[in-house]
């Protein structure tokens, strides 16, 4: 069964677009010009994946990502957020709120079909993938982290960031390798912006926040023994 991709975007020639090339590509694809009826109809019949522009009537962009990240039945669903506002703060505000990966206008087709690809490939992957160190385990098809029975709610970058040092099993991450990994190649912010989230990330794990290591003048790794 081909993968169903939801296009919430208020523009009709870029929709014509996306479903063009969604469609040639195999998928199936459910477009919306408001984010409010995208909601609705997203909550009885989920896609596989959405495709979502900043700015929409109803219900903006990072209302709606907002919305699903805080829904236990939708929360993992995978998100590329549309935006012709390149500004940094407007892409860091998409990502903190939830989404997977943006891509701004204007855009390649080709690459934003990449992108899709790309995207539900890795989600694919997580399903069912669990990863346990000490008293640690963290759920990736859930995006749970778990510390001797008790759940560590993380936000979704927070997430990204322990999963991406959890795969790289026990490498030294730079912090641009970081930004690539959890913010997207073409994030052009502060490298310090990964500084902010690893100590945010530790201070809610508390007693095992040693997990999360700082390898000083390289980077950060995880520590496989405890």
């Amino acid at each position: 069964m081909p993968a169903k991709i939801m296009i919430v975007e208020d523009d009709p020639d870029i929709c014509e677009i996306l479903s063009f090339n969604l469609e040639q590509e195999g998928y199936d694809v459910e477009i919306f010009h408001n984010g409010q009826k995208a909601m609705d109809s997203l909550q009885t019949t989920p896609p596989d994946l959405v495709l979502l522009d900043l700015m929409l009537p109803g219900l903006n962009g990072l209302e709606f990502a907002r919305v699903i990240r805080k829904d236990d039945d939708l929360k993992n669903l995978p998100i590329i957020m549309i935006t012709a506002r390149s500004e940094e703060m407007d892409v860091l505000h998409g990502l903190e709120q939830g989404a997977d990966d943006y891509i701004t206008k204007p855009f390649r087709p080709k690459e934003v079909i990449a992108r899709v690809k790309a995207l539900l490939r890795r989600h694919l992957r997580d399903e069912d993938k669990v990863y346990e160190l000490g008293g640690l385990m963290v759920n990736f098809s859930k995006h749970e982290v778990n510390a001797d029975g008790k759940v560590i709610d993380l936000t979704p970058k927070e997430f990204l960031l322990l999963k991406a040092l959890i795969d790289a099993k026990g490498r030294v991450l730079s912090r641009d390798q970081l930004l690539d990994k959890v913010w997207g190649f073409n994030y052009y912010g502060d490298p310090r912006t990964v500084d902010v989230h690893v100590r945010r990330l530790r201070q809610k794990l508390g007693n095992w926040a040693n997990y999360v290591e700082t390898v000083k003048g390289f980077g950060y790794r995880i520590k496989l023994e405890q």
